[in-house]
C-alpha cells in the first residue's frame, strides 16, 4: 500500500493530444486496464516520466489537477526502478490515482515542451509559465 504524502497544490499528468480529447469527450481520464490507476506527478517529478516515455516529442500536454476534484483515492507509490532518490536517501514516490480522474478537476492544460537537447525539465510555473493549450486541446502554434 502507498505511503501517505503532504498534499501539493497542483499534480499533473501527461497525456497525448488524442487522449486528451478523448477523455474530454468521456468526461475523465481512465486507468490503462492492465496498469489500474492514472499515473501522476508534481511539478518536480513529472520530467522524470517526460523523458521516459516521450523524449524528443513536442505535442505532449499537461493536465494540470486540482487534487481536491480528483474524487478516487491517490495513493504515493515507488515510481520506476532507478528513479533518484530523495534527499532522506528513501524511494521517491508518486502519486496514483485509483479510478478515472475526472476532467472536471482539470483546472489548466498546458503544452509541455522539450529543450533544445529534446528533454524535458520540470515546468517552472504552471499558471504563467507554458503556453496554454488551444481550446480543442491541442497544443498551441509555435
Amino acid at each position: 500500500m502507498g505511503q501517505a504524502q503532504a498534499v501539493t497544490e497542483v499534480l499533473l499528468h501527461l497525456i497525448e493530444p488524442d487522449a486528451w480529447q478523448a477523455a474530454r469527450a468521456a468526461g475523465a481520464v481512465e486507468p490503462p486496464p492492465d496498469v489500474g490507476f492514472v499515473h501522476l506527478s508534481t511539478p518536480e517529478q513529472v520530467s522524470l516520466p517526460a523523458n521516459r516515455l516521450f523524449a524528443g516529442r513536442s505535442d505532449v500536454l499537461l493536465l494540470v489537477l486540482d487534487p481536491d476534484r480528483l474524487g478516487v483515492q491517490v495513493r504515493w507509490e515507488p515510481g520506476e526502478h532507478g528513479d533518484p532518490l530523495m534527499p532522506d536517501g528513501s524511494v521517491m514516490r508518486f502519486p496514483h490515482a485509483y479510478g478515472p480522474v475526472p476532467t472536471s478537476a482539470v483546472v489548466a492544460v498546458v503544452a509541455y515542451e522539450p529543450g533544445a537537447d529534446g528533454t524535458y525539465a520540470a515546468p517552472t510555473d504552471l499558471r504563467s509559465g507554458p503556453r496554454p493549450a488551444r481550446s480543442d486541446g491541442s497544443p498551441p502554434s509555435p
